[in-house]
């Protein structure tokens, strides 16, 4: 099953408008480097602005997040990923979005209703419980948990924000036990934004002129989830990495999760335009290309990025709909490789030097940063095994 179609489909028949442009690169005059999320290119449109596609709107959109950077290696964390979403510019109401999760769900990826659990908004004391997701779940037999935080959304400390209904399903072995927020194997799967107020600089609330709704699931996650794996790196989405990486480095396993993501995400993320650099989106790119680096050459210093063959780079093009030539981007991961071995030789030379004999303070890590081009942690990288 196409699972990125199928959703598509879905919601296209519902009356919804699949929305163009997928790129990482967010608007001009964003001052966030990539985007972050499905909701991120229509900001603008949840604030109130009309959209020219109309008030019904699915799609597909890439993200790429900085912050999972220290997460990438576990079974579910990713650079870059995709997420699918679906929006409602003022137009359908809470029951409708929940109806159709449900549907979708149980109906469309032929998940059993007996695996689900959802949570709803409680209440606090600014807004009440949120009662038309409870009678909507009620009515459906799905179980309800209650929470406060875990089911308040919002974009930051001010703007639109509201209550949100997420649903989870079961990965355990047997029949379903605990709830969402006391057994770890509920895992959620779609979350629905009720997005009905704006939040003020003092934390006070105003309702929204028009209210919204904006759900989002990730494709990765999804497909784990239907596929029975416990890895999103061992999904039908990563089959060539996972067929091909093994037999040209020989890694651990969050290694190789960490060499795949990396790798795979700076494709994607050329694909889309960015070229290393010392700063914002290329600095990003550049590490994620230095540390695939790295790793590989803390066993083997023969090892290259040369060696990676053609059809990872057209497989993950294809899959994300670009339309970089694959040699081109190609020949950019290469070329940063050698800037990279050309760095860390000047490094190891400059840091033989008598005077860094020592264990090194900021005034020296700022010397070797400003003099010699060598950023901090590449010092530390290249001093860890005189440690």
């Amino acid at each position: 099953m196409d699972l990125s179609k199928t959703f598509i489909d879905f919601f296209h028949q519902r009356g919804h408008v699949p929305t163009t442009g997928s790129s990482l690169i967010p608007r001009p005059g964003d001052p966030v480097l990539f985007t972050t999320s499905g909701m991120h290119p229509l900001t603008p449109y949840l604030e109130g602005e009309p959209h020219p596609l109309g008030p019904r709107l699915v799609g597909i959109q890439r993200c790429l997040r900085t912050t999972d950077l220290d997460e990438v290696g576990d079974s579910t964390h990713l650079t870059v990923f995709e997420m699918l979403g679906s929006w409602s510019l003022g137009d359908y109401g809470t029951e409708q979005t929940l109806r159709w999760g449900y549907e979708l769900l149980t109906e469309g990826f032929g998940i059993d209703p007996g695996q689900l659990y959802v949570t709803v908004f409680g209440g606090d004391d600014q807004v009440e419980l949120d009662q038309e997701s409870l009678r909507t779940w009620q009515s459906l037999g799905v179980p309800i948990e209650l929470t406060t935080d875990d089911n308040w959304w919002s974009n930051g400390p001010t703007g639109p924000c509201g209550p949100d209904s997420e649903i989870f399903l079961w990965t355990g072995d047997g029949s379903p036990e605990g709830t969402p927020t006391t057994d770890d194997r509920w895992v959620e799967v779609w979350n629905h934004v009720m997005m009905r107020y704006r939040r003020l600089g003092d934390g006070s609330l105003e309702p929204l002129e028009r209210r919204n709704i904006d759900t989002g699931l990730g494709l990765e996650r999804l497909t784990m989830l239907l596929e029975g794996k416990d890895s999103v790196y061992d999904t039908s989405l990563f089959e060539p990495w996972r067929r091909t990486i093994p037999r040209l480095w020989k890694l651990d396993e969050t290694d190789e999760r960490i060499v795949i993501d990396h790798l795979r995400s700076s494709i994607v993320v050329v694909g889309d335009g960015v070229h290393p650099s010392n700063t914002g989106r290329g600095y990003v790119l550049r590490r994620l290309i230095r540390r695939v680096l790295t790793i590989l050459w803390r066993t083997d210093e023969s090892r290259s990025l040369s060696e990676l063959p053609l059809e990872l780079f057209e497989h993950t093009l294809e899959h994300f709909h670009q339309g970089e030539l694959v040699t081109l981007v190609r020949r950019i991961l290469i070329d940063e490789e050698i800037r990279f071995t050309n760095l860390l030789e000047r490094g190891r030379k400059v840091l033989s030097h008598d005077r860094f004999d020592k264990t090194l303070d900021d005034s020296d890590f700022e010397y070797l940063h400003e003099t010699h081009g060598l950023p901090r942690d590449l010092v530390v990288s290249l001093l860890e095994p005189a440690i």
